[in-house]
């Protein structure tokens, strides 16, 4: 029973804040611009109860509050960050490439109303990413023309209905590939209705296996690059510039998907092909994805001659295959933002990653040693990246990753390996303190 004056017992309940007079604290008038009325409203109400069950005192309802609506707003979405110290660059479990600074600031501009499909002088409609589409020329001035679907086998599936449905493909059968996750290429492709046909051998295709196999229901041919894995010893295949040959002399546009999304050669990765090469050895159309070398969104990317590229923006399934606004944008500021934080990973000096290496292992007990990165995504296989890593005990992994952010390591010959290759510079003492936090868990319970 409340209390009343006369017993000389007054009911700290009634200290409690009232809820308009809690919604006109400063720190919820700004939580409620936020977030509404309404989820601020729950909070307070939840804060009042907590109040009247003695867990907090009445002056602390409002500060609760707010702190409740501080954590709702941090977990918003169920993606946790990842700390990515496995020395794998593009780790698709975790999101292949991170974005570039100029990327996320573009990302937050399209967020608000932008002219992604209109121009502004005319007050018309306008075509869909120009800006986009103008950046991806102008990195790769072979191609005449280029659109952008939403993943690299978007691009394929978008081509090959486009030119191939209900007729035939050519593709060799060493290039008959699973892209990941059980997704195969001729799976895929049979999806669009169109027909495989396949050429040469696992080990050995040759221009005259494409030659022969052209016939009347021959729409187009295939090139894939087999991205993940080799193949090594009594070896061939049919190269770009000879199929383009072929193909032009038969009236037929030369697909090529080059996978991994290189727009120009890199050096350090000889093997894997870029897309100004490719169109410059004669290929009539590239597809590639956006998230892996190139450094940027998930995104399937076409570059081509105008007319076949101008026949796939038309098909219907392009409607279908479209990216929103937000990948527009950051695939436009990933290609003019200077160098990518995938560039950064795969160039790291190994002299600074030893350094800060020590450092790190310094501070947690641990030890440096060599360490091998990877390119990962599917891209450059047998290619290793030297650097170093501090070496733990290999129990240590998975309190790693439920640690809060989650560090993801590397295990390997019985230790896990925090390997810093894409680790930025900057988050190296969060680093520090989510493995001392881990260290001082397993000591506090041995």
């Amino acid at each position: 029973m409340v209390g009343t004056p006369q017993d000389g017992h007054v009911d700290p309940r009634r200290a409690i804040p009232r809820t308009d007079v809690l919604l006109r604290h400063p720190l919820l008038v700004e939580a409620t611009r936020r977030l509404g009325h309404e989820i601020v409203k729950r909070a307070v109400v939840a804060a009042q109860q907590r109040a009247r069950d003695g867990e907090l005192g009445s002056d602390d309802v409002a500060t609760a509050a707010a702190a409740a609506l501080d954590l709702h707003e941090r977990t918003l979405t169920t993606l946790r960050p990842v700390i990515n110290a496995t020395g794998v660059v593009l780790h698709t479990n975790i999101g292949r490439a991170p974005l570039t600074p100029a990327a996320r600031e573009a990302i937050g501009r399209a967020a608000e109303y932008v002219d992604v499909e209109l121009d502004l002088e005319s007050g018309r409609r306008a075509r869909r990413g120009r800006g986009t589409l103008a950046a991806l020329r102008d990195e790769v001035p072979a191609a005449e023309d280029a659109l952008v679907v939403n993943n690299g086998a978007a691009a394929l599936v978008l081509a090959t209905t486009a030119l191939a449905a209900g007729r035939e493909v050519l593709v060799s059968r060493g290039e008959m590939v699973e892209i990941g996750d059980g997704f195969r290429l001729p799976d895929l492709i049979a999806s669009t209705g169109a027909r495989l046909r396949e050429v040469g051998t696992t080990n050995r295709t040759t221009v005259r296996d494409y030659a022969d196999a052209i016939g009347p229901e021959t729409a187009a041919i295939l090139k894939v690059h087999p991205s993940n894995f080799r193949i090594e010893g009594f070896t061939s295949a049919a190269t770009v510039p000879e199929l383009a040959d072929l193909a032009r002399s038969h009236g037929l546009p030369l697909v090529v998907d080059i996978g991994s999304g290189l727009l120009r050669a890199e050096p350090l990765l000889p093997e894997e092909p870029d897309a100004a090469t490719v169109l410059g050895q004669g290929a009539t159309l590239v597809t590639s994805s956006g998230d892996k070398l190139l450094g940027g969104p998930q995104a399937g990317i076409l570059l081509g001659a105008a007319g076949v590229v101008e026949r796939l923006r038309r098909h219907p399934l392009a409607r279908a295959l479209r990216v929103d606004k937000l990948t527009l944008a950051a695939l436009e500021a990933t290609l003019r933002g200077g160098p990518t934080v995938v560039a950064a990973s795969l160039h790291a000096n190994p002299d600074a990653l030893r350094a800060r290496s020590a450092r790190v292992a310094e501070a947690v007990g641990g030890r440096v040693v060599p360490s091998e990165g990877a390119v990962g995504g599917g891209g450059a296989p047998g290619v290793t990246l030297s650097g170093w890593a501090v070496a733990l005990p290999e129990s240590y992994a998975a309190h790693l990753r439920r640690a809060d952010p989650a560090v993801l390591a590397r295990v390997e010959s019985a230790l896990t390996l925090v390997d810093l290759r894409c680790v930025p510079v900057e988050s190296d003492d969060v680093l520090i303190a989510a493995i001392q936090s881990v260290v001082g868990l397993l000591e506090g319970s041995s």
